[in-house]
């Protein structure tokens, strides 16, 4: 198995993609709003994810988060609120966020759920801090890492609850850079003490299934590296000090963060300690050089991975989208 995530261009694979995939056996796949139309197509496309090699429970990812991050989007799909809606509640009803949040997550799984999306890229444990680039802003889950990991706990139950995997991001936290990793990379010199806010959340919710690095320096723990490529970061902190032993995936290596070539890119987030590296843009020739620096997963990676799409419950049962959407307006409107 290749231990790399991919994205694709379109609403249906091409005859080269089906191939290369086919080929290569990634570990799972990424979609974006080129890939989500209505829900027909949605279900043709992930079943014929499955199919390539025959794999149920084959990772199909998504980042679905609400607010300015959804890749479903109205009409076709409901809208769903950003997570500084949840925050803000959570300063005069900590119990009602907390139950609201949940309700939000299990809602947005079911409607992954319904067209074969089985992983969220969410929730962000990343502590806000007020003067820091926006890139995360209203996505964060607030500026105290108690709350970030009691509503991120909440969103992780919400979504298990409904069948979907949920991904803690960005370890070891992205919330005070101040540039955006997608255009440039971010530099954070803030001492190892006051790192330990950043961690907190991370920390709480050690025991998650997948996780996702950030493009970060950290001169803290390493001046040269980001984390995603960082030995010291992967090991001693992330593996380490947070105790993360679930499946490790890069943040998108296809982001202006990193530089050189893409064999290069997936080969150093891999030799670094990522389980498996994360490239989204759908084209295909930077696949193909993904692909020549990945080389095969691990054991170790792969009973990661086995035990992480293990990890969802049974969704039989459950409440429906509409019980659940009530539930959460009903006490967001607390706020």
């Amino acid at each position: 198995m290749l231990p790399a995530i991919f994205g694709f261009g379109g609403e249906r694979l091409t005859a080269d993609e089906r191939d290369f995939f086919r080929d290569t056996d990634p570990a799972g796949f990424i979609l974006f709003q080129r890939n989500c139309v209505d829900k027909q197509q949605m279900l043709a496309l992930t079943d014929e994810l499955r199919a390539l090699h025959g794999r149920d429970d084959v990772p199909i990812l998504i980042d679905q988060e609400g607010g300015r991050v959804a890749r479903m989007q109205p009409p076709v799909w409901p809208e769903f609120p950003t997570a500084e809606r949840f925050a803000i509640l959570y300063r005069t009803a900590p119990m009602s966020a907390i139950e609201a949040i949940r309700a939000n997550a299990q809602a947005i799984a079911l409607v992954l759920k319904e067209v074969g999306v089985n992983v969220n890229c969410l929730p962000l444990l990343d502590v806000r801090q007020e003067w820091a680039h926006d890139i995360i802003g209203d996505r964060a889950l607030g500026f105290e890492p108690m709350q970030v990991a009691a509503l991120g706990r909440a969103v992780l139950d919400g979504m298990q609850a409904a069948g979907v995997v949920g991904v803690i991001k960005h370890i070891p936290g992205h919330g005070r850079s101040m540039e955006d990793s997608h255009l440039q990379l971010p530099v954070v010199s803030a001492e190892e003490d006051a790192l330990e806010i950043d961690l907190e959340p991370f920390i709480s919710l050690h025991n998650a299934p997948m996780g996702m690095t950030s493009h970060v320096v950290y001169t803290a723990w390493d001046s040269e590296r980001c984390a995603s490529l960082s030995p010291i970061v992967i090991d001693a902190i992330i593996r380490g000090r947070i105790g993360f032993d679930g499946l490790l995936m890069s943040d998108d290596i296809n982001m202006h963060a990193l530089s050189g070539s893409f064999a290069d890119r997936a080969r150093g987030v891999l030799e670094a300690g990522c389980d498996v590296a994360l490239h989204c843009s759908g084209e295909l020739a930077e696949m193909v050089s993904v692909a020549e620096g990945a080389g095969q997963m691990s054991g170790k990676s792969r009973e990661r991975l086995d035990r992480a799409m293990a990890s969802v419950a049974d969704a039989s049962g459950a409440a429906s989208y509409e019980e659940l959407a009530s539930k959460r307006d009903r006490l967001l409107a607390y706020a």
